[in-house]
């Protein structure tokens, strides 16, 4: 009977040390998986921090570039600044020829101060027996418009049609042939320039207004506070 409670005393022994060791596995079980996520999970971290820092690194770089093209464009304006205040002068003036030689083209709109010279045909003479001799022709139209070219004339128009560059002027007898197109008499030349320095050129002893008085052609010449040329390209 003794034995019989030892064995039992025993037997309860050993379930106490099976439930030990059950919950002693369990919790070594259970803290290996707990310790095997949170190195998992700061593997994680680990390769997304490395991640972060290099694309951190990569626009530090991306940054220090930008900065970099920064200063060389504000030191290339710096120049530019500085060559263009050194050379403000020189810049105004060749702007200045630009617009001249846009005007003597025609390219651009001419208006201000000028002159109007009008070209009629002399009186009828019957005793003449060349009526050439009192009609206006093209050389007495070329001489007006050369002189005014050379006084400085910024833009001129006969009949209203602004003249270029390379215009064609052809008469026939009361008619005038400008760019293909034809304009009755008498034939009004405009200039845009100064004044003063335009009629001073026309009527210089033996000059164009002579001339064309000896030539016995009808000369009218009118200063013109304000005159106003279209372009070219707007006729």
């Amino acid at each position: 009977m003794k034995k019989r409670n030892y064995n039992s005393k025993f037997t309860k022994k050993q379930f106490i040390v099976l439930i030990v060791c059950i919950s002693t596995g369990f919790m070594i079980g259970y803290s290996y998986n707990l310790a095997k996520d949170e190195v998992k999970m700061n593997s994680n971290y680990l390769e997304q921090e490395e991640s972060y820092r290099e694309e951190l690194i990569s626009q530090q770089e991306r940054n220090k570039e930008l900065t970099e093209e920064l200063i060389a464009l504000q030191t290339k304006r710096r120049e530019y600044e500085k060559d263009f205040a050194e050379n403000e002068e020189e810049y105004e003036h060749l702007l200045k020829e630009a617009e001249n030689l846009r005007l003597l083209l025609g390219e651009i709109p001419a208006h201000g101060e000028g002159i109007r010279v009008t070209l009629k045909d002399g009186e009828y003479n019957p005793n003449s027996t060349n009526p050439n001799e009192y009609i206006v022709h093209e050389s007495h139209v070329f001489n007006v418009i050369n002189e005014l070219k050379v006084s400085g004339a910024e833009a001129i128009s006969i009949n209203g049609q602004r003249l270029k560059s390379n215009s064609y002027i052809r008469c026939n007898g009361p008619v005038i042939t400008i760019d293909g197109k034809q304009y009755p008499a008498p034939f009004i030349i405009e200039a845009v320039g100064d004044q003063e320095t335009l009629i001073s050129a026309l009527k210089i002893t033996g000059g164009v207004f002579d001339q064309l008085l000896n030539d016995r052609i009808v000369v009218t010449i009118e200063e013109n506070d304000y005159i106003q040329m279209p372009s070219i390209n707007d006729e």
